[in-house]
């Protein structure tokens, strides 16, 4: 799998309450685009809505030291899913066989790995962003 180059750095700072500010500033800025549920649309599923409200969710399932290095890749993450056209590795997932989950490769400017899981529904065909991560 080839990852897709972003033109953004991951978020500077290291004080969890810096960096979920600026993120959810990016959030915010996407948010007001919409009257409902925040989107952005994806290149690689042909102008399709990626919803991001399920990404506050699963993050919030997480310790505050693993949210904050999510967090970091926040801006690389909205950029790759807006622009990638590289195919993803696609599975269905093993806990409910009416999923598809989509892990897309990237890396920041400053050419740090990371991947992106979109969750998509096959029954209604809607995707939503579940999560950003680096490498283990």
């Amino acid at each position: 799998m080839k990852p897709y180059q972003s033109k953004f750095k991951k978020l500077s700072g290291t004080d969890y309450k810096e960096i979920h500010h600026q993120a959810f500033d990016i959030y915010k800025q996407i948010k007001s685009k919409s009257k409902r549920k925040p989107y952005v649309r994806s290149v690689y599923f042909n102008k399709e809505k990626v919803f991001l409200d399920y990404f506050w969710q699963h993050l919030w399932q997480k310790n505050w030291r693993d949210r904050n290095r999510r967090l970091k890749y926040y801006p690389c993450a909205i950029d790759l899913i807006k622009n990638s056209k590289l195919e993803p590795i696609s599975k269905q997932n093993p806990n409910k066989p009416t999923e598809m989950l989509h892990r897309f490769a990237g890396l920041t400017k400053d050419k740090e790995l990371f991947f992106v899981q979109i969750k998509e529904d096959k029954k209604t065909s809607q995707k939503h962003f579940m999560s950003v991560f680096p490498p283990e």
